[in-house]
């Protein structure tokens, strides 16, 4: 995908924006084993070609928890520089139109949070135990970047009892706002490629890693 210049980027941001609300217009809810929401086509298709192609490296896998990783992919303040298609993805989703329909989707007051947006590339060996996002984090939406039948996130009615799997589907997301029983994870399994997907939060003030913000002065609303 080729933008002509960075004057381009809020167009673009804008198009994206309009393609991800109306997808969260068709969203299906789901309430057990809690409360989640299913959408597709999330992104426009030169976009998510784009976004899953993007020459990003390959962290170590994760054992167990995502802390664990000594190198992990944001769409930071630096990325968002230097990169057109990564400015415009972040100007989407902190746009008023998107966090106003995700606000009317799940039921969440996004005002005064900050928008984090991390670039994940699995590789075998990957997994995580089950956890919640209980805290500083508002909004989760996990957003599948390429296609898998076994590489969906696991689902948990309690730490340790196994619901279900959702879809890995390209341009598919899950979408919850964390709570106590938003059990969820990635059993032990192989994985054969990449898994890439992104991930996208909405937190607090109070979040202490500020250099992992898109926008770290640029709170929404």
């Amino acid at each position: 995908m080729v933008l002509a210049g960075r004057e381009e980027d809020l167009s673009l941001a804008g198009e994206i924006g309009a393609h991800f609300c109306a997808s969260l217009e068709k969203a299906w809810g789901f309430a057990v084993p809690f409360p989640y929401f299913r959408a597709s086509h999330l992104f426009p298709p030169a976009v998510l070609e784009a976004l899953s192609e993007l020459p990003l490296p390959v962290s170590s896998p994760a054992y167990g928890r995502r802390e664990c990783l000594e190198t992990r992919l944001y769409f930071d303040a630096s990325r968002i520089a230097g990169n057109r298609l990564i400015h415009a993805v972040a100007e989407a989703l902190r746009s008023p139109m998107v966090t106003a329909a995700i606000s009317t989707l799940c039921g969440t007051a996004l005002d005064g949070t900050y928008l984090r947006i991390e670039y994940a590339i699995d590789a075998d060996g990957f997994w995580l135990e089950p956890h919640t996002d209980l805290g500083v984090k508002k909004f989760t939406g996990l957003i599948a970047l390429c296609g898998g039948e076994e590489l969906g996130t696991d689902l948990y009615r309690l730490a340790a009892e196994p619901y279900g799997r959702v879809a890995f589907e390209p341009n598919g997301g899950t979408l919850f706002v964390p709570g106590p029983a938003t059990w969820h994870g990635f059993a032990r399994r192989p994985i054969n490629g990449l898994r890439k997907s992104l991930i996208v939060n909405y937190v607090g003030p109070e979040w202490q890693r500020r250099e992992q913000l898109a926008f770290p002065d640029r709170p929404i609303g």
